[in-house]
């Protein structure tokens, strides 16, 4: 008997983990997908028992692929498997017929339990596992699985805060001259009238710079979900500023840090600009190192038309210790 295993990530360090936390001879073949369009159309010609299945993708997310599945009436016994820990995320999973939710970074004694909860072994133990696909991974594409899973937890405390949804992207990870950042800036966020606040943080020979953008057309909506009484003061939009920036950026550091197991001290926020344009930003931006390290994320809440674009900038003297911390997670 064969029994079947797909595990469908854009990530090949979260591929590479979810592989190596199944139990040892429990799927007879392994098989990978690195988009939800490759999930399908491996799953159109081929049987598959167990999926384990990630959510934020490029091309076609997780929750486009259950959809489908429930369209095609295909009984795969789905496990997501994400660094998106939202309780909305968790339910809606839930609702599209997935028999699990596990977080990342997966636990191989998670995965286990999961096996037995379910009965998801096969009548006949395999003998050995037959990968039919190999690991390809590189420090770009661990950064941005480190960065995957923070962002979702500062996703989950801003969310838990709102009571909204965050929709979440597939972080981007490039190293940018100085005379870039304004294009940095400009490709996260493409509003007119902004705000910022910006926080240093170091420690472990890493440093860097977390930067928050705010649109101004933004500050009445997201007042009114926090209930702030409304027209808004500049006294309580700088309150507003201030709150979504302690969010994102210390749940986002946060997560970084214990996922490469340092410790970052932060600074205390500064306001960059209020009601400003990007070129106003980057002035004062302009005295930096060669070669930053850039992450860029955009938080979107949904049906509140409420963007937030958060840029974490590394020195290039920090590249040398993150990209050491980073290679013990891959190997």
């Amino acid at each position: 008997m064969t029994y079947s295993v797909l595990i469908c990530d854009d990530s090949g360090l979260a591929r590479k983990q979810m592989a190596r936390a199944l139990p040892e001879s429990w799927a007879t073949t392994l098989d990978f997908a690195t988009n939800g369009a490759e999930a399908v159309a491996w799953l159109r010609s081929n049987p598959v028992d167990v999926m384990f299945l990630d959510l934020t993708m490029p091309e076609m997310d997780g929750y486009q692929v259950l959809e489908w599945l429930q369209q095609e009436g295909l009984e795969v016994k789905v496990i997501v498997v994400s660094g998106d820990i939202q309780p909305e995320a968790h339910q809606r999973v839930m609702n599209l017929g997935a028999l699990e939710f596990l977080q990342k970074p997966v636990a191989p004694e998670k995965v286990l339990e999961t096996i037995e909860r379910f009965a998801l072994r096969p009548d006949t133990p395999a003998s050995q596992n037959t990968v039919t696909a190999e690991f390809e991974v590189d420090l770009q594409d661990c950064y941005r699985e480190v960065v995957n899973v923070a962002m979702g937890q500062a996703a989950d405390r801003l969310a838990r805060l709102l009571g909204v949804f965050v929709r979440l992207p597939v972080p981007k990870v490039n190293f940018i001259e100085p005379t870039e950042i304004q294009m940095a800036l400009e490709a996260v966020s493409d509003h007119q009238s902004l705000s910022a606040v910006c926080q240093g943080f170091i420690g472990s020979g890493i440093s860097g710079e977390a930067m928050l953008l705010f649109a101004d057309s933004d500050f009445s909506d997201i007042g009114q979900l926090m209930n702030f009484p409304l027209p808004l003061s500049e006294h309580d939009q700088l309150d507003l500023l201030m709150d979504v920036a302690n969010i994102l950026i210390s749940a986002c550091i946060k997560g970084i840090a214990e996922q490469l197991d340092i410790e970052f001290s932060q600074g205390h926020p500064v306001v960059l600009g209020q009601h400003c344009s990007i070129r106003d930003l980057v002035s004062t931006l302009n005295q930096r190192p060669q070669k930053l390290l850039a992450i860029e994320i955009s938080y979107d809440l949904e049906d509140q038309h409420i963007t937030c674009d958060l840029l974490l900038l590394f020195t290039p003297q920090s590249v040398p210790a993150l990209n050491s911390r980073v290679s013990l997670i891959m190997e």
